[in-house]
């Protein structure tokens, strides 16, 4: 099938729990829990769902099975609680685990810091390990830890996989990785660019070249993860080089509630001079900043409602967006030297054909461009939306890192 008009991989031939079984992935947030039953042969989603608002007295819990979902509301407690009725819905409502032939649970970890450079498979020193590494990812960390926990103790006979966001970028260079920081305390305390969404941008960057029918190893990538979180990440032969996010998941492009890049000495200014604390300042820089600092929105949607209707401030978070966007693709386009492929994912990579356009404005000396009927809309499979004549191919290709999760887990149960 042309690329062009989406190219997707063969179907299955397997049935929806696949010949090899299932995996159940969980991805458990400070007052959430989302989790997939996936085949991880096939691809698909046998069911998914989601718990909101743990700790409060009005959660909600979807589950959705063959077309189906299903609703609860009510008062969950903890993340056992969560998990305890995520485990009954599948009982309820199926699939039945035990014939779903559940082969391993997959958790994904957003901060592997320097212990953890591919999935592993959890006992207690690795729990103890997530742990100790919590002080540099506080709001993720431990919320993760504690579904790992929860779930080996309501599932104990199945193993249970983590998979670390950092992983992919652990092949990062010293001087990528490096910041320019007293090396004595950088090595201290464990600052250093780590790099996230690292998931998604292994799997998006792996289908590119099995979509393409190229050779990972042969392929220069720039690759735009962006959602309510934004990165961009290099990868050259399969192998990330450079990536947006550093310590934490602040630094790098401009996002739905965060600054991205910013001089930090921002910090000292208004902590001197606004009297704000330091953590009045981390929820400033974290989620009343980005696009929603900038406009009041931080939906992409509604910002592009705004513009058509003469805001300004839309208009001007807009273009910060973009420029960001644009600034990173040609710095990534530096470091690699020469770019095959620039590929868009996530919510609104996937889904905004506005944001796509502008990213791509004005680079077409560096042989990259889009073609707008290509373009336009959003993308469920993997598309080429640059024009025949650019030599760098700008795509569409949606992530799925449930999937990649999934995949991760298998490979490493299964040895």
């Amino acid at each position: 099938m042309n690329p062009v008009t989406g190219v997707g991989e063969r179907p299955s031939e397997h049935s929806a729990f696949g010949a090899h079984g299932s995996v159940l992935v969980i991805n458990s947030g400070s007052s959430s829990v989302k989790y997939q039953l996936v085949n991880p042969v096939g691809g698909e989603a046998i069911a998914s769902g989601l718990v909101e608002r743990i700790g409060e007295d009005d959660g909600i819990v979807s589950h959705t099975f063959a077309g189906n979902t299903t609703r609860r509301t009510g008062a969950v407690s903890d993340h056992g609680a969560a998990l305890r009725l995520v485990l009954g819905l599948f009982d309820e409502v199926g699939p039945d685990l035990e014939e779903a032939h559940v082969v391993a649970v997959g958790h994904r970890v957003v901060h592997g810091g320097a212990v953890f450079s591919e999935p592993a498979l959890v006992d207690e020193a690795v729990e103890h390990a997530i742990e100790e590494i919590s002080p540099l990812a506080p709001l993720h960390n431990p919320a993760n830890l504690r579904g790992i926990q929860v779930a080996r103790e309501l599932l104990p006979d199945v193993p249970h996989v983590a998979v670390f966001d950092t992983a992919f970028f652990s092949t990062l260079p010293t001087a990528a990785s490096t910041y320019a920081l007293d090396r004595v305390v950088a090595a201290e305390h464990g600052v250093r660019r780590y790099g996230f969404h690292g998931t998604s941008h292994q799997y998006v960057s792996g289908k590119v070249a099995r979509v393409l029918g190229r050779r990972l190893g042969d392929l220069n990538q720039i690759v735009l993860h962006l959602g309510n979180g934004a990165s961009a990440s290099a990868v050259r032969g399969g192998v990330a080089v450079e990536t947006s996010m550093g310590l934490t998941p602040l630094e790098g492009l401009v996002m739905g509630t965060r600054t991205g890049d910013i001089d930090p000495a921002v910090i000292f200014h208004l902590h001197r001079n606004a009297g704000m604390s330091v953590d009045e300042i981390d929820e400033l820089l974290n989620r009343r900043s980005g696009l929603k600092g900038l406009s009041g929105e931080n939906d992409l949607r509604e910002i592009h409602r705004l513009v058509a209707e003469g805001d300004d401030d839309a208009r001007g978070a807009l273009d910060v967006y973009v420029h960001r966007l644009r600034k990173y693709i040609g710095a990534y386009y530096a470091v690699l030297g020469r770019v095959d492929v620039v590929t868009f994912t996530a919510g609104v990579g996937e889904n905004d054909d506005i944001v796509r356009a502008l990213a791509c404005e004005g680079l077409q000396n560096l042989g990259i461009a889009i073609d707008p009927a290509r373009n336009e809309g959003r993308k469920k499979q993997p598309t080429i939306i640059s024009p025949d004549w650019a030599p760098t191919l700008v795509m569409v290709v949606p992530t799925n890192e449930e999937l990649a999760i999934a995949r991760q887990a298998v490979a490493l149960v299964e040895g």
